[in-house]
């Protein structure tokens, strides 16, 4: 048996291909949109990738299943509550797949979704009564287990999934054998849980004695404790659930239409359309020099997750990047079901080299040099646009608090006759949250280098996380 997990780090995502290397067959469970890497491995390795299962509808992605099925003409698996527009087949439990010495067996898992599966990878060749490890997509992770509260589906509440992820946990998964290998969908990072682990797999064994939601609670306290803290998901979440239930164009197609090179007054006259102008250099070349109203979103960040957070699915978008680099900030947008691009502009940056006029800078500040003006009576209004949770661990004594995803709609609370001073934890945040400011009006901005980390890292005095906080 062959197996591979592939993990994509922007989104924390982790798929899987399981093959029989006798008959060349394979399955590929929850597939990223771009499939090029599976079939790269499939074509290396002499296989064919007759099926393809997605554990739940992802919300945080779109999968690669339509893109699978149209380039591959695999199968499409889902669990047996799924309602979908494509042609697929359902999975109840103990219904399995088998190809060689390969059988990937269903486990039904309700609770993060009502339609979620786990999936038990049995190589036959070596225990054909035993799994080897189990696929737990978005039901046990790492650490944690899946949220019930993300996406509560018509007519499912979440309670009612919370229930359904006490009982697929305990009476399940928790049963399966203690040195069963699990591997799940996310890691670190995902929205999807609120404790991921940074490791690529465990076992249930290890699970039950270390992960705090499998550990004996009444039902009524496992819910109370897993839907506790959770970070507040993106809006396009709804967005990408929706869409990975639909028949949908594939990325190849889409992609051939988005990667259109536009000159300067093209992209001008699409701004003032209303068009979203995504710059995704660095903050530090970003900060140098942009056009006026671009959004900075680096690519060297959570480019997707912060894209699909503060842009509009609905509006036009048009791409800046360094030379070279337009298919990858294109691709990831899809990635994420943003297929709304429009083009980029052709040349980056340099294109505005005789349009002086048409540039805008974002002034930086050092943590020492802060710290200074402010102890020569200099009054800025701190900006920390940090999670609450970030703030309430530590924070600039006298810093305002406002979210980054909520920054936009509290814009009425920043004073426009004060200079701004704007910080997140290492400054890829605030890189965006400064374009955002002066992309609505606002002149005096300094961005924080480094964030809260450098101001840390350079011993400046603090309001712990023990001290209160507003």
């Amino acid at each position: 048996m062959y197996f591979q997990r592939y993990y994509l780090e922007c989104l924390s995502h982790a798929s899987y291909m399981v093959a029989d290397e006798q008959t060349g067959v394979a399955a590929v469970i929850d597939p990223q949109r771009d499939i090029e890497i599976y079939l790269e491995d499939a074509k290396e390795h002499g296989f064919k990738i007759e099926h393809v299962i997605l554990t739940h509808f992802h919300a945080d992605f779109i999968a690669g299943h339509i893109e699978l099925r149209n380039q591959c003409g695999a199968k499409i698996y889902l669990g047996s509550r799924a309602e979908a527009e494509f042609e697929f087949q359902r999975l109840g439990d103990g219904d399995a797949i088998e190809f060689g010495n390969v059988r990937l067996q269903a486990l039904e898992t309700p609770g993060h979704t009502p339609e979620g599966l786990s999936i038990l990878v049995f190589d036959k060749s070596v225990d054909s009564e035993q799994p080897q490890s189990v696929l737990t997509g978005d039901t046990l992770f790492i650490g944690d287990v899946g949220r019930p509260d993300l996406l509560a589906s018509i007519g499912v509440t979440a309670d009612e999934l919370a229930d359904m992820l006490y009982d697929s946990l305990h009476n399940k998964l928790m049963k399966l054998p203690d040195a069963t290998l699990v591997y799940p969908a996310h890691g670190a990072g995902s929205m999807c849980g609120k404790n991921l682990s940074d490791a690529a797999s465990s076992t249930i064994g290890e699970q039950k004695q270390y992960n705090y939601a499998l550990q004996p609670m009444t039902l009524e306290a496992f819910k109370e404790l897993v839907t506790a803290e959770q970070p507040e998901a993106p809006d396009y979440f709804v967005h990408d659930a929706i869409l990975n239930r639909q028949e949908r164009p594939a990325m190849d197609e889409t992609m051939r239409d988005k990667l259109r090179p536009l000159d300067v007054d093209e992209v001008l006259s699409l701004q003032h359309s209303g068009a979203q102008i995504v710059d995704v250099r660095s903050a530090l070349d970003f900060a140098g020099g942009h056009l006026q109203g671009a959004l900075n979103i680096g690519l060297d960040g959570k480019y997707a997750t912060w894209a699909g957070t503060i842009l509009d699915k609905d509006h036009e978008i048009v791409v800046i990047a360094e030379p070279g680099q337009e298919q990858e900030a294109v691709m990831r947008l899809g990635r994420i079901g943003f297929d709304n691009v429009v083009g980029y502009l052709l040349g980056g940056l340099n294109a505005l080299d005789d349009r002086p006029d048409l540039l805008q800078r974002t002034e930086r500040i050092t943590a020492q040099a802060l710290a200074e003006q402010q102890s020569a009576a200099s009054h800025y209004f701190i900006l920390d646009i940090r999670t609450p949770t970030e703030y309430q661990q530590g924070h600039i004594e006298g810093s305002y608090n406002i979210p980054l995803n909520h920054l936009e709609e509290r814009l009425q609370t920043i004073p426009s006759d004060e200079t701004v001073v704007i910080h997140c934890a290492g400054g890829y945040r605030s890189s965006l949250g400064a374009s955002l400011l002066q992309k609505h009006g606002l002149e005096n901005v300094l961005d924080l280098v480094g964030g809260f980390g450098a101001w840390k890292a350079s011993q400046l005095p603090q309001v712990p996380a023990t001290a209160s906080t507003t």
